[in-house]
């Protein structure tokens, strides 16, 4: 297995395939890098190098009680970017994940970032706030939580059955083994993690790093999201970037890039190619 063991004895696994300009998939919590199996293939394919690495306490990594916040999560992708000497990489996140790639690249990915993507995105904040009146309230996470300490798996069952890919909408049909891959890839992981990672992914505040990003960096987000609302999101997180371009999908659900790929990937190699 591929890993590396960052500066706290924490072990991050990760894949590394083909070569050429490297692209970095960041997924979506609770996930792991087989969230990117499509996407990973596809640019391969392309003759690009791809990287997905399965963040702390998810997947294939070490179930860490401890760490398992933006600011070390952005660490570990520096640790393992100077481990794999990566240049001109082109970072894409998902959800959680596009928090992720925004902190790493506007605190320690300078030099080595070309490009950047934020799908699905959490910033630049999802709570609720006196300064951001739109977001969601604090008792919806306190929810998660609940529910997540309650019966993990019936609730990483429910979560994809129902609004993460739209499924839950009428005349939607639902695919039970992206049902049972989302289930399967969350439940690898650890609960301890998964329940800081809730905090992580509403809490934390975007809008400073945002400002500082000076790259491209193309905003993907899916009008019907039901995880991440566009309205409170991706104008926004466009906005505050100095070189963002924003892309709405009608109709598309938080997890676009599974259920609309073949779109997806076509506008991800048109941005990385341009």
């Amino acid at each position: 297995m591929n890993t590396i063991t960052t500066k706290d004895g924490t072990q991050i696994f990760y894949r590394d395939w083909g070569s050429g300009q490297p692209i970095v998939f960041h997924h979506g919590w609770p996930l792991s890098g087989d969230d990117w199996d499509n996407q990973m293939l596809f640019f391969l394919q392309k003759g690009y190098r791809v990287i997905a690495h399965d963040r702390r306490g998810h997947g294939r990594s070490s179930q860490t009680d401890t760490g398992n916040e933006m600011d070390t999560y952005a660490a570990d992708v520096a640790e393992l970017a100077a481990h794999l000497d990566l240049r001109d990489a082109v970072h894409i996140g998902h959800s959680t994940g596009g928090g992720e790639v925004a902190r790493y690249v506007a605190r320690l990915g300078q030099g080595r970032v070309a490009k950047a993507v934020l799908i699905g995105a959490v910033p630049p904040l999802m709570v609720k706030t006196a300064a951001n009146p739109g977001g969601l309230p604090k008792e919806v996470f306190d929810g998660l939580q609940a529910q997540l300490a309650a019966n993990r798996s019936q609730f990483y069952r429910d979560l994809p059955a129902g609004p993460f890919y739209g499924f839950n909408r009428p005349g939607a049909k639902a695919s039970e083994a992206i049902i049972q891959n989302w289930w399967r890839q969350g439940m690898m992981g650890g609960a301890k993690a998964h329940y800081d990672g809730i905090v992580a992914f509403s809490q934390t505040d975007f809008t400073d790093d945002l400002k500082k990003i000076t790259i491209a960096v193309l905003v993907m987000h899916g009008d019907d999201d039901q995880i991440v609302p566009h309205a409170d999101s991706a104008p926004l997180l466009a906005k505050l970037l100095k070189n963002g371009t924003l892309k709405t999908y009608e109709g598309f659900p938080h997890g676009m890039p599974t259920t609309h790929a073949e779109t997806i990937n076509a506008d991800l190699l048109a941005f990385i190619k341009g």
